[in-house]
Formats: structure tokens, C-alpha cells, sequence
């Protein structure tokens, strides 16, 4: 029975822990991962043969949690991946928008590759290996115990992060021993809109627990709407348009929530019925999963308007724009408008041809409602540029630029402690990840102090007995050479035809026992295929 850790161990990204218990192989989480010195070869070496994999259970939908999930796919993971029915909702759109990106990135890479002789750059995967592993979803409801197996039961309790993000508790029962190992995923603020704030959970032998503000407070949130309804009240005033780059998962929808209580309340005052668009396939797909996921996923305030017939994320005069002629359609029009449209850090996507059309434009408004990460186009506008590249051309800033600090998304510190003081006992080990690697050892060592238990921040690949209560091994530090990391990448195929020589020793492993038939039918098919590529 033991757990080891190979993603978001001293980072924020790339969620991935592995237990091994009861025979079987269980991620949970399979996250993308960024490598913050080398964005261009980003290192997503996975944690053993894909093939070996006999389960994964998913936290939530966000790729940094769920993005390597096509890549198991493609080299060769079949099993069951576990999560709850608004994750694999979401996830059926985000690893598909995933895969095309991917792939998108990769012939472009390509086009200009080719001009200076480079090797073809391969995507990390594509939609195919997306589609392939969306088949492997498995939908589970909250609070119910899953059998996984025999020996490991789950159970996915709502953590209030993201349209059905949880806490998954696994219960393991291995050569007479059972420990209860509880995974956080992200824990979410309380008070966002539409969702409900964290369920919490009252025993563990262990949990593995985020820090990502582990060593904050966050302020006390201003009213949104009427900050919200100021900008657009003066933007409309001077006849220009509010462009808000809203991530299309979360952001946008708690935007859309907003400006249906705006114009509910009236806070717009001259300008009734302003037209808003959504301008994002990805955002428009998911705002139907929160629409269809309702009932199991919003909090008290959102369902009572629901049982009055109201839709909090739909009002007259939301325009959803799918095709690109609607897209383009939208500033062939003089009407002043609230447009919305990703990506949230305007480095892709429809977003930049909006800001094309208003950055240069002083009537207009380009609000920010979510992190904007250095090197970015909407890092750059929200520092002072004077101007911005946008398809080839320097793009003037002439717009009011705002940032609204919105809802977050991420517990704080007083909250990230509110989760853990809920535990009748301290548990046995507290494992702190997902966070810059100060803050993963700065909350780490508060933990220990308040809950007096052990508490600690593994390093990458460390691996801990959870029977003998010792750590195993303790992993490494996560320095990744940057010609190492493209090395890595570069050997992409290779590593498909290793993992699917692992998958192969795994299936020969599963297979001992059966018919001597069945058996020798397995060699020669084997051994035809060796004599075919032995040259």
C-alpha cells in the first residue's frame, strides 16, 4: 500500500499521485504540466507504463488536473477514469478543446519549421487519443461509495472549487490492514456564485491536501455587480464597448450571473436591455453543462431562482455567437455592448480579434476578471503597453483598462485551515502539494504546528508506505534542464513504442493462468510480430 508523487509536488501544476494497493494502479489526477522556464517544452513524462494503469479518479475538469489524460490514451491506458457527472460533462469539452490546441500549435510549429529545416514537431496529442479516453469516463454521484475494486472503495464529495470539483475519499483494505487516504483536489472559496461552498470531511489516516494560498488572505470581496455595472455604465455612456477575456470555464459563467443580477437590479441606468455576447464556442458548451449539471451543483441562492423560473446565467438580450460569421458579425455593429469572449489571457482565441477591433478605440473598455500570467498579451495591456501585436499588426492601447478583481476560485489560507480543522483527529500525515514550493513548505510547517501530526511537503517521485507510516523513498527536486526537457519531448515516439512494449508485459502478466491454447496462440502472434520488425 503505497502512495507516491508525481505532479504539483512543490508546483502548482500537473496534478498527479499515484497509490498502489490491492494489486492495482490508481492515478488520481493526470494533469498538464508547465514548465515555467521553458513554456515551449513543457516536460510530461508520466509516472509509469500507461498500460499498467488500471484507474484513474479525477478531482476536477481543469486541465491542469485532467490534460495528460488523452496522452495516457495514446500510449495505450484503457482503464476506467472516475470523476463525478458535471466533471466528465465538462471534461468531454475541455480535453477535445485541449486536443485541438495541441494540434493547432503543431502545424503551425510545423509551417515554420519546415522553412528552416527543423524535425516535425509532434502534438502532445490529438484529438483522436481526446476522444479515446472520453470514453473511458465514468460518471459518479456525489457522496455515494464507489466500489472500485475489491479492497478500494471511493467516494467524490463536493469541494465547491469548480462546476463539480471534489474531494475524493478512498477507503483501502489490503492483507488485513485499512487506511483511509483523503485527496483535497482544489478547495474553493466560499460565497462564489452558483456553486456551493466546500463539503467537509471528518476523518483520514492521510490526506493530500492543495496550498495553492496557502500563505494569503484574500480581501474581503467588493459588491461585484455594482462595481461591474460602473464600467459599463460609463463605457455605454460614451458609446463604446466592454470586451471582459473571460477564461470560458467558470469565469464566464460567473460573469454571466452577474449581469443578469445587474440588470435585474437596474444598476444600468439609460441604457436598457444592453446587448451582452458570449463569444466562445467552448464557453457557450459549457455554460449548457452548468444549465444541465443544476440540480446537483448549485448553491441555495442559484436554485431559488431556479424554482422561480429564472435562469441564473440567461437574460433577454445574451447572445451566444457560435460560427465565425457571428463572431465576425459582432463588431460590424455600431451598437455599444458587453462582449465576453476567451481566451481569459488573450493569447489565443476569438478575444484577440476583439481587442483588434477596441483596444485602439478610447470609448471602450477592456475589463480583466481573472490572472493574467507574465509574458502574456493580457499581462502586458494590464502593465501600461502602449501598444500590442495582434495578427502581425502593433494594436494602439487606447482603451480604459480595468481589472476586477474577481471571486476566487481557490480557498485562502483561513479557509485552506477551515477544511483541515473539520478532521475530529489529526490525520496521521498531511501531504502538502499544489503550490509554489515556499508556500507548500511555509503552510506545511503552520500545519504541523496547529494539528501537531506530521506534516509534509513531498518532493517529486517520493513514495510513501501507508502501512508502515515511513516514507520510502524522498524524491527529488523538480529541476528540469531545459535541453534535458526538450530531449524529452523530442523522443515523443520512441516513448509511445516503450510504453507499448510495457503495456505488452503487462497484458502477458494478466494473462498468466490461462489456457495453454489461449497462451501459445498469445506467443506466436507475438513472436510474428518480433520476426516482422527484427531488421
Amino acid at each position: 500500500m503505497k502512495l507516491s508523487f508525481y505532479g504539483a509536488a512543490h508546483e502548482v501544476t500537473g496534478s498527479c499521485h499515484h497509490l498502489e494497493a490491492c494489486g492495482k494502479h490508481i492515478l488520481i489526477d493526470c494533469g498538464l504540466r508547465q514548465e515555467p522556464s521553458e513554456p515551449e517544452t513543457p516536460v510530461q513524462e508520466l509516472p509509469l507504463a500507461p498500460g499498467q494503469i488500471d484507474y484513474v479518479l479525477l478531482t476536477h475538469a481543469h486541465i491542469d488536473h485532467s490534460g495528460r489524460l488523452p496522452l495516457l490514451a495514446r500510449l495505450g491506458f484503457r482503464g476506467q477514469v472516475l470523476a463525478t457527472d458535471a466533471t466528465c460533462d465538462l471534461c468531454s469539452i475541455m480535453l477535445r478543446d485541449s486536443a485541438h490546441i495541441q494540434e493547432f500549435e503543431a502545424e503551425w510549429r510545423n509551417r515554420k519549421g519546415k522553412r528552416s529545416g527543423k524535425q516535425p514537431y509532434e502534438p502532445l496529442y490529438s484529438m483522436e487519443d481526446a476522444e479515446q479516453v472520453i470514453t473511458q469516463l465514468v460518471p459518479c454521484a456525489y457522496d455515494q461509495v464507489v466500489n472500485v475494486c475489491p479492497g478500494v472503495q471511493v467516494r467524490f464529495v463536493d469541494v465547491g472549487h469548480l462546476l463539480g470539483s471534489s474531494s475524493i475519499e478512498i477507503w483501502v483494505d489490503e492483507d488485513g490492514e485499512r487506511r483511509k487516504i483523503v485527496f483535497s483536489g482544489d478547495i474553493g472559496n466560499l460565497n462564489q456564485p452558483l456553486i456551493r461552498d466546500p463539503a467537509y470531511i471528518d476523518q483520514a489516516d492521510y490526506v493530500v491536501m492543495e496550498s495553492t494560498y496557502g500563505n494569503r488572505l484574500h480581501n474581503p470581496p467588493p459588491d461585484y455587480c455594482v462595481s461591474l455595472a460602473e464600467i459599463i455604465q460609463r463605457t455605454l455612456d460614451r458609446g463604446g464597448n466592454v470586451v471582459i477575456p473571460s477564461f470560458a470555464v467558470g469565469r464566464t459563467q460567473e460573469i454571466l450571473y452577474f449581469l443578469r443580477e445587474i440588470r435585474a437590479r437596474g444598476l444600468v441606468k439609460g441604457h436598457d436591455n444592453f446587448p451582452v455576447y458570449v463569444d466562445s464556442p467552448l464557453a457557450i458548451e459549457a455554460t449548457n453543462i452548468f444549465n444541465e449539471n443544476r440540480i446537483d451543483c448549485f448553491d441555495e441562492e442559484a436554485m431559488d431562482l431556479v424554482n422561480h423560473g429564472i435562469n441564473p446565467i440567461t437574460f433577454y438580450g445574451l447572445h451566444l455567437s457560435v460560427t465565425s460569421e457571428e463572431s465576425r458579425a459582432i463588431n460590424y455593429d455600431s451598437t455599444p455592448k458587453v462582449i465576453l469572449s476567451a481566451s481569459g489571457m488573450c493569447e489565443a482565441g476569438r478575444i484577440k480579434h476583439h481587442l483588434k477591433h477596441n483596444l485602439w478605440r478610447p470609448e471602450c473598455t477592456v475589463v480583466f476578471v481573472g490572472y493574467q500570467a507574465v509574458g502574456t498579451a493580457g499581462r502586458a495591456i494590464l502593465e501600461g503597453a502602449p501598444q500590442v501585436k495582434m495578427f502581425g499588426e502593433m494594436i494602439d492601447v487606447n482603451a480604459e483598462i480595468v481589472a476586477l478583481a474577481g471571486v476566487s476560485g481557490h480557498a485562502d489560507q483561513a479557509g485552506l485551515l477551515r477544511w483541515l480543522d473539520a478532521f475530529k483527529q489529526p490525520p496521521k500525515h498531511i501531504f502538502v502539494v499544489h503550490g509554489e514550493s515556499a508556500i507548500c513548505e511555509e503552510f506545511a510547517k503552520l500545519a504541523a504546528e496547529r494539528y501537531q501530526t506530521k506534516v509534509s511537503a513531498p518532493d517529486f517521485s517520493a513514495c510513501f508506505d501507508l502501512v508502515e507510516n515511513t516514507m520510502l523513498d524522498p524524491g527529488v527536486k523538480r529541476v528540469i534542464h531545459p535541453k534535458k526537457a526538450a530531449a524529452i519531448k523530442a523522443s515523443g515516439v520512441y516513448g509511445r513504442l516503450l510504453a507499448a512494449g510495457q503495456r505488452l508485459l503487462a497484458v502477458i502478466e494478466r494473462n498468466r493462468g490461462g489456457t495453454n491454447k489461449d497462451l501459445a496462440r498469445f506467443a506466436d502472434q507475438i513472436n510474428a510480430l518480433c520476426d516482422k520488425w527484427n531488421r
